[in-house]
């Protein structure tokens, strides 16, 4: 059967170049894209059929950082579709950023330099938002909305022999000195997306381990070009699920000749943070359904 494959955030950046390089590698996907702009899709879907006229493009409006629009997504991707064998999550949000000066002044006569300038730690600040679902707006873009797409789209994810592949965007800047368990939104902080990543990784972990025999989560960090960036999603989905280490993230690399590469990098996340960090999410998302009068799935 046509794998059915669904990427979020498909309209800009890696993920529009996830789909024009999903389509180059078979044409006869079932492909749709989960955008926040329909205009903006409905252009992405133009672009694509420009070049492969038979390929079955459709697309569902999908804003992460609402959770009323991803709970309508989620059904109507239900209606349209029995299954999905892949599922990208690209879609996210980097807040203003501000350059702290001192410490990129103190950090460039210490050892730590290059570190520092690879991965900005300590080096970016950012400012959030409440979204008007009362969370913070980096934490439910990036990480929240998605996991309850996730929940919600269970029965098309889990519905087959073959377990389903899902390959959810994060960042080597994700660290893990930026995420508290206790301050898991990261309301009280500066570096929201380097949390909000990091919260990733440690979901992905997690959900691996409640759905490892319906589901396969594997992390991938974003390089350079949106193509380039890609390069590890196309990968991924190349391979076996079960020859993959759910403990490892897949970096897209670029060689410095301008080479494509794939990477892998055990992720410093520990299994019990994981644990605990999956409980709080869906005592979250109890509580935000509950609100929405939402449906709810105890699993």
């Amino acid at each position: 059967m046509q794998p059915v494959v669904l990427v979020t955030g498909a309209s800009s950046g890696i993920g529009s170049a996830l789909c024009k390089r999903l389509l180059q590698e078979d044409a006869g996907v079932r492909l749709c894209l989960a955008c926040r702009s329909m205009q903006k899709a409905a252009a992405t879907k133009a672009v694509l059929l420009a070049t492969h006229p038979a390929a079955q493009v459709t697309f569902v409006r999908l804003d992460v950082s609402s959770l009323e629009s991803v709970l309508r997504a989620a059904s109507e991707i239900q209606r349209r579709f029995q299954r999905l064998d892949y599922l990208f999550l690209n879609a996210g949000t980097m807040p203003n950023t501000h350059v702290n000066f001192k410490a990129l002044i103190s950090g460039l006569f210490s050892g730590k330099a290059v570190h520092m300038l690879s991965t900005a730690e300590g080096l970016l600040t950012q400012e959030d938002c409440i979204t008007a679902d009362g969370l913070q707006a980096v934490f439910e873009t990036n990480l929240f909305g998605h996991f309850i797409l996730i929940r919600q789209l269970e029965p098309l994810l889990c519905c087959l022999e073959k377990p389903s592949l899902l390959i959810w965007t994060s960042s080597s800047n994700a660290r893990k000195s930026a995420f508290s368990l206790a301050d898991y939104q990261h309301s009280k902080g500066k570096e929201s997306y380097s949390s909000s990543k990091y919260a990733i990784d440690l979901a992905s972990v997690a959900l691996n381990k409640h759905f490892n025999k319906q589901i396969r989560f594997f992390t991938k960090s974003y390089t350079l070009t949106p193509y380039n960036g890609a390069e590890a999603q196309v990968w991924l989905l190349k391979q076996k699920p079960e020859s993959l280490d759910a403990l490892m993230k897949y970096h897209s690399c670029t060689s410095p000749m301008g080479k494509n590469y794939v990477e892998s990098q055990k992720m410093d996340v520990e299994e019990e943070t994981t644990e605990i960090f999956y409980q709080k999410l869906l005592e979250l998302e109890k509580h935000v359904l509950a609100r929405l009068n939402a449906p709810f799935s105890p699993k």
